[in-house]
C-alpha cells in the first residue's frame, strides 16, 4: 500500500493498493499493517490482512520492501521468515536503473542512492544477499534459496515424524 501516485502502467491492487496519507495514518493507528515506512516523501506498508489471509491459503508471501520494514518484519515474526537483500551489480547500474525509469526527479534520484548506501550498511542482517544482474539470473538465485529453505530441516521435520510414525 502507498501514498504516492500510480506510475504510468501501474494497476490498483495489483502493483500497489494506492490510498491517500490520511487513510493511510489511520491504518498505522488501527496497527493495520506488519511493516510501514516513508520513503522520499510518500508512505509505504504491508496490510496485514492481505499476507495473513495469502498464508492461510498456503501460499508463498514474498515482502518487496525497504529495509527499514524488513526489519520491522523481522522483529515482529523473527526467524518464522527469510530475508533476501536484493543489489544491483554497482551504483552506476542503479542510477542507469533510475533515470532509464524516467519517473524520478534528479533530486529524488540522488534520495535513493543515499539511502541505498546506508540500506547496504544493513544487509547483515538478511540471511541472503542476490545481485540483480539480470533479472532471470537473480530470479533462478531467490528460487534456489527458496528450494533451500524448505529443505531445511527446522522446516520439513513435521512431516517425516509423521510419516515414520504411520509405518
Amino acid at each position: 500500500m502507498t501514498t504516492r501516485a500510480p506510475r504510468p502502467g501501474e494497476v490498483e491492487g495489483v502493483d500497489y493498493f494506492f490510498v491517500s496519507k490520511e487513510e493511510f495514518e489511520k491504518r498505522i493507528k488501527e496497527n493495520k499493517f506488519l511493516e510501514y515506512a516513508m520513503f522520499v516523501g510518500n508512505y509505504y506498508g504491508t496490510p496485514k490482512d492481505v499476507v495473513e489471509e495469502q498464508i492461510n491459503l498456503g501460499k508463498e508471501v514474498v515482502l518487496e520492501i525497504e529495509v527499514e520494514g524488513a526489519l520491522q518484519v523481522r522483529e515482529k515474526v523473527g526467524r518464522n521468515a527469510v530475508f533476501v537483500f536484493l543489489v544491483p551489480p554497482g551504483k552506476k547500474a542503479l542510477r542507469e536503473r533510475l533515470e532509464m525509469r524516467a519517473s524520478d526527479s534528479v533530486t529524488s534520484i540522488e534520495e535513493r542512492l543515499s539511502k541505498a548506501t546506508r540500506e547496504f550498511e544493513l544487509a547483515y542482517k538478511y540471511d541472503y544477499i542476490v545481485v540483480n544482474d539480470e533479472v532471470a539470473n537473480a530470479a533462478d538465485r531467490i528460487m534456489a534459496i527458496i528450494r533451500a529453505e524448505h529443505a531445511k530441516t527446522k522446516r520439513s521435520i513435521h512431516m517425516y515424524k509423521k510419516m515414520i510414525e504411520e509405518n
